[in-house]
């Protein structure tokens, strides 16, 4: 019997990026975790850690195969999380403005018990940005609830020029991943890389 799939997300951008390799999951379990860095952490340790803990909150029955993923910008050793509010949006923006960052996506699967964790790192470039560019981009709204402030896949779409990497891992899953971290779980992945 086939086992079922948890996506431990309430991100609606994992749910479509799943169904793009053809997984719906069976259910959804938002796990709510600190999501707080810890002091001197750096960002691909704070994003696998994030996943792990992701994991292991999100209750599962025998069987079942629990997906998780957390993603964050790095700048340097600076981790940029989600922005409390448009001021802190619009510091963001500019810290990332002509500079090349990180993104790093860790996902993490259980299924009875056992947790496997895996990063993907993308470095990503921005564009230089007017006042003009940020303040528009601001008034979306698109950045609130977003890593460093932004979305590839949304408006802000338009400051990156280039990435080295994985779109998806930038999105919010990396699907190569994903789908390969299933699979060694014991969940076919049908239409997906392995």
């Amino acid at each position: 019997m086939q086992p079922k799939l948890i996506l431990g997300s309430g991100s609606p951008r994992r749910l479509e990026l799943l169904a793009q390799i053809g997984l719906r999951p069976d259910a959804v379990r938002a796990p709510d975790i600190d999501e707080t860095p810890q002091k001197g952490e750096l960002p691909r340790d704070y994003v696998k850690r994030m996943a792990r803990e992701k994991a292991e909150a999100v209750p599962a029955e025998a069987g079942e195969v629990v997906l998780c993923a957390d993603t964050t910008v790095a700048l340097g050793r600076r981790i940029l999380g989600k922005p409390e509010d448009a001021g802190e949006a619009a510091e963001f923006l500019y810290k990332l403005s002509g500079r090349r960052h990180r993104v790093i996506t860790a996902i993490a699967a259980k299924r009875d018990g056992v947790i496997k964790v895996r990063d993907v790192l993308t470095i990503v470039q921005m564009k230089r940005l007017s006042d003009a560019e940020v303040n528009g981009y601001l008034a979306t709204g698109d950045w609130d609830g977003k890593a460093g402030a932004y979305a590839i896949q949304g408006p802000a779409g338009a400051f990156i020029p280039w990435i080295n990497g994985s779109f998806t891992g930038v999105v919010g899953l990396p699907l190569t991943e994903t789908a390969g971290l299933l699979q060694a779980m014991g969940y076919p992945v049908h239409g997906g890389a392995a």
